[in-house]
């Protein structure tokens, strides 16, 4: 039909053609963020940063993942399975290493740095009438180490081992998530659960109003027995129901963390965005309010992903 129209009137439709034709959609960013139980304070920082980075990352379509938290999150990410996790810093050291024992067949050498988070504190609640108010009280006891082989599994393995211990000193051993160690303790076949997590996590919270509950001590001479990363520390009086005196304890650091395939760009605004938006991370779980930018390279166990060391370049925290 163009064939009878005159020249520069069918230049004109071909024009318009082209300028109709829609163009190539920009390609979706897609970020998995990889974090724990849901019960744990991992899951609620993730879905914090999961709104923070839909909403500032142009193109971005993110996901939250529940996983059993550290030693799983830091697999997955050598397998490119997610752009974003959390994860304990012992754990990092060991996967960085490549430590077999505590699951990682090799060295995980694909993981980068995002920052420093907030410090997770090894918190141990007891059923009261077990008589445990120290974690030396566990022989003989029936107690929750947490999922096999996670952060705080292996942090229960070291506490342990500090203390001249073993698993075999107990009656009774679970590997279970928080959710549901705290289930076992509420139907009396649990004498004690560890849980390593920021203050305040959910599950001990609940725990603690439904059954009475004794958060026990662990003493700060385990802390220098076993050294960096752990640090001696205290849940404040009032952190869980019927807990009337601060309590002292462990704290190890948490990471957020990246992998090298993560192109630089979306690292930086990842890394940009987090500090850019605490109060939101402070409103999904008050944890958050130990994030902060001066402490973001304390004691990071891998190197930085280059997008994250341009943001701290462009803040003046690297020269």
């Amino acid at each position: 039909m163009t064939k009878t129209l005159p020249r520069g009137f069918r230049a004109l439709i071909a024009c318009t053609a082209i300028a109709a034709t829609p163009v190539a959609a920009q390609a979706e960013q897609f970020i998995n963020i990889l974090t724990g139980g849901t019960s744990g304070v991992y899951y609620p920082i993730g879905v914090g940063l999961s709104k923070i980075y839909a909403d500032g990352i142009e193109g971005a379509r993110t996901q939250v993942q529940s996983t059993k938290a550290s030693v799983e999150n830091l697999n997955l990410l050598q397998q490119g399975k997610g752009e974003f996790a959390i994860a304990l810093g012992d754990s990092v050291k060991y996967a960085w290493e490549g430590n077999a024992d505590v699951g990682f067949a090799a060295p995980l050498d694909k993981i980068r740095g995002i920052a420093a988070a907030y410090p997770n504190f090894i918190q141990v609640a007891a059923s009261a009438d077990s008589g445990i108010t120290t974690v030396a009280d566990f022989k003989g006891k029936a107690i929750s180490v947490g999922a096999a082989k996670s952060g705080t599994e292996l942090n229960a393995r070291a506490i342990m081992e500090a203390l001249g211990m073993t698993y075999e000193d107990f009656s009774k051993v679970e590997y279970l998530p928080f959710a549901e160690s705290v289930e076992l303790m509420k139907n009396r076949q649990l004498d004690a659960t560890l849980q390593s997590a920021g203050l305040g996590v959910a599950s001990l919270k609940d725990l603690a109003t439904s059954v009475p509950t004794t958060i026990v001590s662990i003493p700060a001479e385990v802390a220098e027995k076993l050294g960096a990363p752990y640090l001696a520390a205290t849940i404040p009086a009032g952190t869980y129901e019927g807990q009337t005196a601060d309590i002292p304890t462990l704290a190890v650091g948490n990471f957020f963390l990246t992998h090298e395939g993560v192109d630089e760009e979306t690292a930086y605004q990842m890394t940009k965005l987090l500090f850019e938006n605490l109060p939101e991370l402070v409103a999904a779980h008050q944890a958050a309010s130990a994030i902060t930018l001066d402490s973001a390279l304390n004691g990071m166990p891998v190197p930085l992903h280059p997008g994250a060391e341009r943001y701290y370049r462009e803040v003046g925290l690297i020269k």
